[in-house]
């Protein structure tokens, strides 16, 4: 029998033998693996590659799935598939294939197949390339004056960009949700815009908007309402009601999370089951600026490990809620409220990205701030000193799948995209 690994590709479903040697690396794998589908018509957006754990070797062993015990969390073997993705840049590695199956204790060995995946639970031995941005930005939304028409903005909270670039955006003092799609002058309103109202087809003072792409909605956080609305073709559902509700997030398990200013925690709901209080995941131990606390919390970030990332609008900080934790840590700012680079201004929309990197509005500094993880200071990404590209209370914030940095310029009534360079 010839060594080899079985791989899958998903979802397509298409599998691949890869020879095995001893010197084989992790990123012989993915190569050969990534050549063999060239070919395919598939997209390789979002698939995925596993290894069959039933695939026997020469010897007879079955290759498991394994864990790495690193401090505080499992590292497990995995890597995503991307488009234009640059393996020699993000896939290298040193680890040979065997002597890392062979650290892993018996006792975590698992019998379950291998999810392989980019992302921050893997160690990559190189930097990304997502480090900097064009400081003069282009503006893709609004930037036509304050006012109502479908080229125009008024006052923008936060936004969501889909694998289209399409960019939503949550219209504030317009009482709407505008759908911008890539590449084009104006706008088409996908919720609200009847005026500020109470009615079902009514927004007042919307601040979050999250795009459902499994059931084909978009959820909204109607603040002054104090109700959390889905609208799905023109059909709309009061979610929950009764909180006041600032921002929004979901992770891939299937929950929805609302952070609520007024009684300063964040609350989590497995989607579609709303018919209850849900459960405080950050905060929920009154106003305060203790490690336990909350003061104001407004945009909210979830990772893949369910650690929730709230900005703490009035204690000027960004605090990060592991999954069942009982308190958080400061993990940008924290030092009072300022403009010196471990300081942060009433910290608005909030990011992080695969490599635990913290990205912040840093709304009342008018600039965006990255913060590494265990550093004192943040740097600066994008400040009001952009030549000719100021920004005027930043609020939210967000990548496209390029790594293309975009971010909304409340004050001055756009959505302002800084290029990767």
């Amino acid at each position: 029998m010839t060594n080899s690994f079985l791989i899958r590709f998903e979802p397509t479903g298409e599998s691949f033998d890869v020879p095995y040697q001893q010197q084989t690396t992790i990123r012989d794998l993915i190569e050969y693996v990534c050549k063999s589908a060239a070919t395919s018509n598939a997209n390789s957006d979002d698939y995925c590659l596993t290894i069959d754990n039933n695939k026997e070797l020469e010897n007879n062993q079955t290759v498991y799935e394994a864990r790495l015990n690193e401090p505080n969390r499992f590292v497990f073997l995995e890597i995503w598939l991307k488009d234009n993705f640059d393996f020699k840049q993000y896939a290298e590695t040193k680890v040979l294939l065997k002597q890392w199956m062979s650290t892993i204790p018996e006792t975590e060995m698992l019998t379950t197949r291998t999810t392989m995946k980019i992302g921050k639970k893997q160690k990559i031995t190189t930097e990304s390339k997502f480090n900097r941005w064009k400081q003069s930005a282009v503006t893709v939304v609004g930037g036509n004056g304050k006012g109502q028409e479908l080229n125009q903005l008024n006052h923008p909270f936060g936004i969501f960009i889909d694998k289209k670039k399409s960019i939503f955006i949550a219209d504030c003092w317009n009482h709407r949700i505008i759908e911008w799609k890539y590449d084009t002058k104006e706008g088409q309103i996908i919720a609200g815009g009847n005026g500020k109202g109470t009615r079902m087809d009514q927004l007042n003072h919307p601040t979050d908007v999250i795009v459902d792409q499994q059931n084909h909605s978009i959820i909204i956080t109607d603040l002054s309402n104090r109700r959390v609305i889905q609208w799905s073709n023109q059909k709309q559902q009061v979610l929950i009601d009764n909180i006041d509700c600032a921002r929004l997030a979901t992770d891939k398990h299937g929950f929805l999370y609302v952070s609520d200013y007024k009684k300063n925690e964040v609350r989590r709901w497995k989607m579609g089951e709303y018919n209850n209080h849900g459960t405080v995941v950050a905060g929920g131990n009154k106003q305060g600026s203790q490690l336990n606390q909350l003061n104001s919390p407004t945009f909210i970030f979830v990772d893949e490990d369910q650690s929730v990332y709230v900005s703490d609008w009035n204690n000027h900080r960004v605090m990060r809620w592991r999954k069942d934790a009982k308190e958080e840590r400061i993990v940008a700012g924290g030092n009072g409220q300022g403009r010196n680079r471990n300081q942060l201004h009433h910290p608005q929309g909030v990011t992080v990205d695969v490599f635990d990197r913290i990205y912040v509005a840093d709304f009342g500094n008018d600039r965006v701030m990255r913060w590494c993880e265990g550093k004192d200071e943040g740097e600066i990404v994008v400040d009001e000193n952009s030549k000719g590209n100021q920004l005027n209370y930043p609020r939210g914030l967000s990548f496209d799948n390029e790594g293309n940095l975009y971010v909304a310029d409340c004050d001055n009534n756009r959505i302002q995209k800084f290029e990767i360079i």
